[in-house]
């Protein structure tokens, strides 16, 4: 048979070039595990994020929680999933960057299971007690720990919260009692009912239940006031702590070894969602600070943060868990 021949006997598509394959993906919904609960801060990030990335991936990203052991049971998943761009993390400092000096035992390669796709936002934490509470300012809290050591409690559903509260404590001296709780939405409830003394939350948690009158925010965790609430002071102002700042970050991550093709795609679809008004408007409702980015400007921000939470993590003398 001569090659006109041949040619005319081969189905269509296997005429086709490689790349036209490539282009096809994804043909399916990507799934967005979210290591966190419903409620949480990075679970609000990721559901306006994902409407974003639709347009660009001709796919729904759907969004599901696997929340648990501050977030490494989500992280986890996400790290054995095949590496096809199909199943996608929503990480954070929690798990990215801050799990390796936190715990003895994480189920993961932090540093080499994951492919950084694009940073998302970062954001300061609010450092709030109950609306009700006797302790008006931060200087009100630092004085009544200081007299009563462990006599206050605070709350925290991730590592960022454990830090940022560890950090102040040490920064300040003073020593108070862990509550670990299994999401951020049960530990504002047993603020909110007084089981708890403090809780330092991400904005997207605590500013509703402010803005509702049942809690009152005390500081910021940022070196500079937060556009979201400028009428409160920072950790530094309130607790005259100079050194102290703690901002927490999301980030897009895929398993290692998924193909560059597939995380440049992804990487176009959270810019291009990020670039939206829509989304811009309601990230910056909750004080982020949006920040998009490439595959490799993502690398070597989570390499930095890994080291900066390391940092913070031994300085505020926490042991591993």
């Amino acid at each position: 048979m001569n090659r006109r021949a041949l040619l005319a006997a081969m189905p269509a598509a296997a005429l086709l070039p490689a790349a036209a394959g490539a282009q096809a993906w994804p043909d399916q919904p990507v799934r967005a595990i979210v290591p966190f609960a419903p409620g949480s801060a990075t679970d609000t990030v990721a559901r306006v994020v994902a409407e974003g990335m639709r347009p660009a991936l001709g796919q729904p990203v759907v969004v599901e929680n696997r929340a648990g052991a501050n977030g490494l049971i989500g992280a986890e998943a996400v790290a054995r999933a095949a590496p096809d761009g199909n199943t996608v993390l929503i990480g954070t400092n929690s798990t990215n960057a801050a799990a390796n000096a936190l715990f003895r035992r994480v189920p993961f390669d932090m540093e080499n299971g994951f492919i950084p796709v694009s940073t998302i936002a970062t954001v300061p934490l609010l450092v709030a007690v109950k609306a009700d509470s006797p302790y008006r300012t931060l200087a009100d809290l630092i004085a009544a720990a200081k007299a009563r050591p462990e006599g206050i409690t605070f709350a925290s559903a991730s590592s960022s919260q454990r830090v940022a509260t560890e950090s102040l404590a040490a920064m300040a001296g003073i020593k108070m009692l862990h509550v670990p709780y299994r999401s951020s939405p049960l530990a504002v409830q047993d603020v909110l009912s007084g089981r708890v003394d403090l809780f330092i939350a991400d904005q997207a948690v605590i500013l509703p239940q402010a803005q509702a009158g049942a809690l009152r925010i005390l500081a910021v965790t940022s070196g500079q006031r937060s556009g979201a609430v400028p009428e409160i002071p920072t950790v530094r102002e309130a607790g005259s702590l100079p050194d102290y700042e703690v901002i927490a970050w999301f980030a897009l991550f895929v398993p290692a070894a998924t193909p560059a093709d597939r995380v440049a795609k992804l990487n176009t679809a959270v810019v291009t969602s990020l670039g939206t008004a829509e989304v811009r408007q309601r990230l910056g409702t909750f004080g982020m600070d949006i920040r998009p980015s490439t595959p490799a400007e993502a690398v070597a921000f989570v390499r930095a943060e890994t080291v900066k939470w390391t940092n913070a993590i031994r300085q505020a003398g926490i042991e591993p868990e």
